[in-house]
């Protein structure tokens, strides 16, 4: 059973499924499903379209370089069969699973570092804008500690006669 890769979104591409388009130079374009087929025909770049995996990749989303992408390789040499070399693929197979998706978890933590802090100062300033909507005006009248402390403002006033100039 052969697995191929969608061309646009780079998703898995099952037997039976999905759409295939070959060029008049023969070369042969496979789509998972029809949005994916609909972009490539509109000439869409894939590196442009945000749900793909080429765009999260070049924006630093997804992991780019592993040493566990290199299993994931497609090989065409045919190889003897061995059962003892199938069994330890397939439990070298689990090992590597486990080690990317720790990976994964830590690339995820290191991008979302930054935006506690982003997060928190968005909060204190909507919370600030509508302390109105949190606490109720009977109760902000009664203790003022929970609202915002006045700032002065200075207004400068035109006489009447330069509002009539103006």
């Amino acid at each position: 059973m052969r697995l191929e890769k969608c061309w646009f979104c780079s998703s898995t591409v099952y037997p039976g499924h999905g759409i295939q388009f070959v060029r008049n130079d023969a070369k042969i374009f496979r789509f998972c499903r029809s949005k994916c087929h609909k972009n490539f025909k509109m000439k869409r770049n894939p590196r442009k379209v945000k749900w793909t995996k080429a765009y999260r990749r070049l924006h630093g989303k997804d992991m780019t370089q592993d040493t566990t992408f290199e299993f994931e390789r497609k090989r065409n040499r045919p190889e003897r069969y061995d059962r003892n070399l199938a069994e330890n693929t397939l439990k070298a197979i689990k090992k590597i699973v486990k080690v990317r998706a720790d990976r994964e978890s830590k690339h995820i933590l290191n991008r979302m570092k930054g935006n506690k802090s982003k997060e928190r100062k968005r909060d204190a300033k909507e919370l600030e804008q509508s302390i109105h909507m949190v606490k109720a005006p009977s109760a902000l009248q009664k203790d003022p500690s929970h609202t915002l402390p006045k700032v002065p403002v200075k207004v400068s006033q035109h006489s009447e006669e330069d509002r009539m100039k103006e």
